[in-house]
């Protein structure tokens, strides 16, 4: 039974990514062949109509065919048109889908910065590159100090994307620890925190530098998986009993906006400490979030 269901399911998003993939990169060559701002412009909302409506029957597959609950505790009033940064923990690839059914058709459509390896995934990676998501080559710090130049390379594909985003709304999607949590990588880091790594904050840096002016707020996202970290599989098979989400909203101070991250060792101290502070809050917050679930159980 299991086993007919997860080949139904495989068929239906592949029938879904087939639905809405080719006309996309239709529309994408002729963004890319006709390369005149008014076609740029006429294109960007019909690229996004349809990832949009993408993420939608995805979502609706979640809700027809799982029991996963999803709670929510949002204080926050939402922009279709804005411009967010958003921030979030990370411990599986169903993240993914947890933050586009939260947030689709709420936000601009989630933009996440990819390793560059993703751009070969068949199909997506197409449509990952026509909706213009960042490709990063994100260099282990031994890569960069034999080749200082690497990390330029990530620093100018940043601008470049950020160039692209600031004449659109946008939301740009960071998972600040850089690589899904597991007990193995939280005890070799020695990390502070109870229930999440340590934040990178170079990525959120180079991104307010590139655009911060253009951005009117951080969503700060904590997903939780009261019954354990899930694979994909695990929501396929309907093994997800729930998932809570917070969003709180952030001020962006005005003191990290176009700052020397690599240049400047004082304003990197205060941009970590700030990186910092948000993650201890997000700990706890983890802590409330899965004694709350234990209580309802």
């Amino acid at each position: 039974m299991l086993a007919l269901r997860l080949v139904l399911l495989f068929l239906l998003i592949a029938a879904n990514t087939l639905l809405h993939v080719p006309p996309l990169l239709v529309v994408a060559l002729f963004k890319a062949v006709l390369p005149f701002q008014r076609v740029r412009v006429a294109s960007n909302p019909v690229l996004t109509g349809l990832a949009e409506s993408w993420i939608g029957v995805n979502s609706w597959m979640w809700d027809r065919f799982t029991g996963t609950r999803l709670q929510l505790d949002e204080g926050v009033a939402l922009q279709a048109d804005g411009h967010y940064l958003v921030l979030a923990n990370h411990q599986s690839w169903v993240d993914i889908l947890v933050l586009q059914k939260v947030f689709n058709r709420r936000i601009p459509l989630l933009r996440f910065f990819l390793k560059r390896q993703l751009f070969w995934v068949p199909l997506l990676g197409l449509a990952w590159w026509a909706l213009d998501f960042p490709f990063m080559g994100r260099y282990t710090p031994k890569q960069v100090a034999r080749r200082p130049e690497l990390a330029r390379r990530d620093i100018e594909a940043t601008r470049r994307a950020c160039g692209k985003f600031s004449a659109i709304p946008v939301s740009i999607m960071n998972f600040v620890e850089g690589t899904r949590f597991t007990v193995a990588k939280h005890a070799a880091q020695g990390a502070p925190y109870q229930h999440l790594l340590k934040p990178k904050s170079g990525g959120v840096a180079f991104v307010l530098d590139a655009m911060g002016a253009g951005l009117h707020a951080i969503l700060d996202v904590t997903i939780v998986y009261p019954a354990g970290r899930p694979s994909l599989l695990d929501l396929l098979a309907n093994r997800i009993p729930a998932v809570h989400v917070q969003v709180r909203q952030r001020e962006i101070p005005p003191a990290l906006i176009h700052g020397d991250y690599q240049g400047d060792r004082g304003f990197r101290a205060g941009f970590q400490q700030w990186i910092n502070g948000i993650w201890r809050e997000k700990d706890a917050d983890v802590a409330t979030m899965l004694a709350g679930s234990s209580h309802r159980a």
